[in-house]
């Protein structure tokens, strides 16, 4: 899971109505709608009016190209992000769907495929268990695919001719993700991959009688294979060294050789990075292409002519964009995008120009579109920002500060991006928000928010990738695993040793944020060092692994005892015990913001209200706040409004005075 940077939109007039609290054991209730909030006073109409810009930001992400050459793209104009197509640089953006519950994984059919449109997925009030639909470009009709009940659906895959269409789905018994292959002519579908577990399909051969498919267990562990769709016969490939990683797996055009992303060992030597490679089963030829860059490849794309690869390298949390021409993989040049964070990337059906979604720290995800081996790049999408002069928006600088254990004899340090307002009289107020996962990174991409904290508040932001984060290696991702589980948290006490040692930082006014994990990592924090944190938001956050663990649906429950441990060993439920946040909850002294969504399959709204009551069995002030629609995260933009602007009203009363 990503970093919650939730956007601030505008309030809806009627959610401001005037409160009507009623007094339950001290707490101040107040029940509008889907919202019920707790001790939260009510909104500044200033307030409000101050922010109604930056929450009328908004960003458009890639889905592809449509065969007529147009883009598909997720982007909201109104409450929730819908299905767009936008058919020339800076067009029109003509929308396709309208839900009040947001579209995702849009999925254009390929330019041979007998039928026209996309598929997609749609969840409800963010439950997660998310359906498969068609759109038909033609009809503008919308099919459903899935069962339409409690499973979780999508990853939809569509073979090269579009006769076939893979997906994964819960819907054998609602635990174990299997891989489906439906045939989009008869409507036909059959489970192909029944193996228990959690597996997706990768990709089709070019002839769409074999089928990529990969088991994933947790950050660092993955197991690919291959079905004979004629057979059923599903056969694993060997990975070396026993366990790897995993990315993208694709046939190469002629349908023998594969391209994939790993961290295999490479002739005896450990593989710290995921990198791109080529390997030829006939002749037993691998070639790691990417060998020279010392960074993970997040991706790559193969054009439908088989002439271009093209893949995206993280590199210290910025994107770049490579590619090589085949099957000699020689380099070829791209024109320069940027300074930023590679979103989606796709060929167009003629193989010529890759669209490619980009973010930056001071533009929300636009779309641009370029032509391998010239230097031709043009903006498809231009997105708002609500009328602000993004001259004013504040680019992060990358800092490292020590920690406190050692790598090779000398102090690890932790990568931050530190985000600071214009010159200020005084030392500067800080909040240090903590990314989700934990296997994921902080980026410096756009965040309506912290441009608000920072240009409006005057409050600098800290953004650590502390121990656990992806992007920096595979040791650097399990330093945390199990019985480390605190090590992360001794890094933002790290942090905020650091913090005292910088002479334009306020150590005395220091507020942490986080969602999902970064919600466990506030609680944590508060716990530890609630005499120098001033105040804590915990948004959908983890306040007790062992009940976490028990309460999280079942299909996602095995992949994250992976990465945190298992509840049922007795000693790892111990570990749980020692460091849980609800168990200690007397040692958080800090004002406490918590905010939830009811329908949360991953973290169970139970976690926030649980931490709720302890806390304030301390006598300790808790606001909450707990949205009847929203699942984990508020991605509706009315319910993300007030979350927003009650956000900014907690930090500006125990964290600003």
């Amino acid at each position: 899971m990503s970093a919650h940077r939730l956007p601030f939109v505008l309030l809806a007039a009627a959610a401001l109505a005037a409160p009507a609290f009623a007094q339950d054991a001290g707490t101040k209730r107040e029940v509008v709608g889907n919202r019920t909030s707790e001790n939260i006073p009510p909104i500044p109409a200033e307030l409000l009016e101050q922010l109604n810009r930056y929450q009328n930001t908004r960003g458009a992400n890639l889905a592809g190209w449509t065969r007529d050459g147009c883009l598909l793209v997720g982007t909201r104009f109104a409450e929730t992000a819908q299905a767009h197509r936008v058919c020339r640089p800076l067009g029109m953006r003509e929308q396709l769907t309208f839900y009040p519950e947001p579209v995702g994984a849009l999925s254009p059919a390929p330019a041979r495929a007998a039928a026209d449109g996309f598929w997609f997925t749609k969840d409800k009030g963010g439950d997660e268990f998310s359906q498969l639909y068609w759109f038909g470009a033609k009809t503008r009709a919308t099919i459903l695919l899935s069962d339409g009940k409690r499973s979780r659906n999508g990853g939809a895959l569509p073979s090269r001719d579009g006769a076939l269409i893979a997906y994964s789905s819960t819907a054998r018994n609602g635990t174990d993700t299997d891989v489906w292959v439906r045939d989009t002519k008869t409507g036909q579908a059959r489970a192909v991959v029944v193996q228990g577990g959690s597996w997706h399909a990768l990709d089709f051969s070019p002839d769409g009688k074999r089928l990529l498919v990969a088991k994933y267990v947790s950050a660092s562990e993955s197991y690919p294979g291959e079905v004979d769709l004629q057979t059923g016969e599903l056969t694993l490939f060997p990975v070396d060294g026993g366990k790897a990683a995993f990315g993208g797996f694709r046939y190469a055009p002629d349908g023998k050789g594969v391209y994939f992303v790993s961290d295999e060992p490479v002739d005896g030597k450990p593989g710290e990075f995921q990198s791109l490679r080529y390997h030829d089963p006939a002749s037993g030829r691998l070639e790691v292409i990417s060998a020279g860059i010392p960074w993970d490849v997040e991706g790559f794309d193969i054009s439908d002519d088989g002439r271009y690869l093209a893949y995206a390298t993280n590199e210290d949390g910025i994107g770049k964009l490579h590619a090589i021409a085949l099957p000699k993989h020689a380099p070829v040049a791209l024109p320069e995008l940027p300074v930023g964070v590679i979103g989606g990337f796709k060929f167009s059906p003629d193989g010529k120009r890759i669209a490619v979604t980009l973010n930056t720290a001071t533009s929300p995800s636009d779309v641009y579109v370029i032509e391998p081996g010239t230097k031709k790049i043009e903006r498809w999408t231009q997105s708002e920002v609500g009328g602000l002069d993004t001259a004013k928006f504040v680019a992060p600088t990358l800092v490292r500060y020590p920690t406190f254990d050692e790598v090779d004899g000398k102090p690890r340090t932790i990568p931050a991006f530190l985000y600071k307002p214009a010159a200020k009289d005084g030392k500067l107020p800080v909040i240090i928000n903590i990314h989700g996962g934990p296997e994921s990174q902080s980026l410096p991409s756009f965040s309506a928010n912290t441009q608000f904290l920072v240009n409006e508040l005057g409050v600098a932001v800290l953004v650590p990738n502390v121990r656990g984060s992806a992007g920096y290696g595979k040791t650097y991702l399990s330093l945390d695993n199990a019985d480390k589980r605190e090590d992360s948290v001794r890094d933002i006490g790290a942090l905020l040793d650091w913090i005292a040692t910088q002479p334009e930082l306020d150590a005395s006014r220091v507020g942490v944020m986080g969602g999902s994990y970064g919600g466990y990592m506030v609680l944590a924090s508060l716990l530890h060092y609630s005499d120098r944190i001033r105040a804590g938001l915990d948004v959908v956050g983890i306040s007790d692994f062992g009940t976490f663990l028990n309460n999280t649906e079942s299909y996602r429950r095995d992949l994250r005892r992976a990465e945190y441990g298992d509840e049922r060993d007795p000693a790892m439920q111990a570990v749980f015990d020692r460091i849980s946040p609800l168990k200690n909850a007397a040692k958080i002294r800090s004002p406490l913001f918590v905010a939830q969504g009811k329908n949360d399959p991953r973290v169970p709204y139970t976690e926030a209200e649980q931490i709720v009551k302890a806390v304030r069995g301390n006598g300790q002030p808790v606001w909450f706040l707990m949205y009847d629609d929203e699942g984990h995260g508020f991605r509706k933009k009315a319910n993300s409004d007030w979350f927003g602007a009650a956000s900014i009203l907690f930090w500006r009363q125990h964290l600003l005075d």
